[in-house]
């Protein structure tokens, strides 16, 4: 699978989280923390993947997407200490449901992004085998990516 396939797959599979969590009644607590702690995990591997392997070689192809990547990172940032204090949240708190749709929004602004701007020139950029080559690394990574937000780099930058 190609690196970008594979995180327009992870993209997918967080949205529809968001989705089921938008629709889950005011007081489906337990159903709430269960989608936010998948939430957290696929937001937590999908920045680690992204950047540990994704974000240096598409810097590397395409120099002119420079200023993309660090403002993802930056994206990431604020992400990950979302997903931080979702995680010691108890979904019955008045702030959850508050700090979950924040945290989709900013999701939602960050792929909206990557899909529609980015993507294309570094695919342009890199070619079939490379995105191809990076694809499996990433898969690969996944089973060793931290399951804590605060363990992906660019939380402490």
């Amino acid at each position: 699978m190609d690196a970008i396939v594979l995180l327009k797959d992870d993209h997918k599979t967080v949205e529809k989280l968001f989705k089921e969590f938008e629709k889950a009644g005011e007081n489906a607590h337990k159903h709430k923390r269960d989608l936010a702690d998948k939430v957290i995990e696929e937001l937590t591997v999908h920045t680690w993947i992204e950047e540990k392997i994704f974000y240096p070689a598409a810097r590397e192809a395409a120099p002119d997407t420079k200023d993309h990547v660090l403002e993802s990172i930056e994206e990431h940032h604020v992400v990950l200490w979302m997903l931080s204090e979702l995680a010691g949240l108890d979904p019955a708190d008045e702030r959850f449901d508050a700090k979950m749709t924040v945290l989709m929004e900013n999701v939602r602004h960050h792929v909206e992004e990557e899909e529609k701007d980015w993507f294309p020139e570094v695919r342009k950029s890199m070619g079939r085998n490379r995105l191809t080559e990076l694809g499996e690394q990433m898969q690969a990574a996944k089973d060793d990516a931290p399951r804590d937000p605060l363990q992906v780099p660019s939380a402490r930058e």
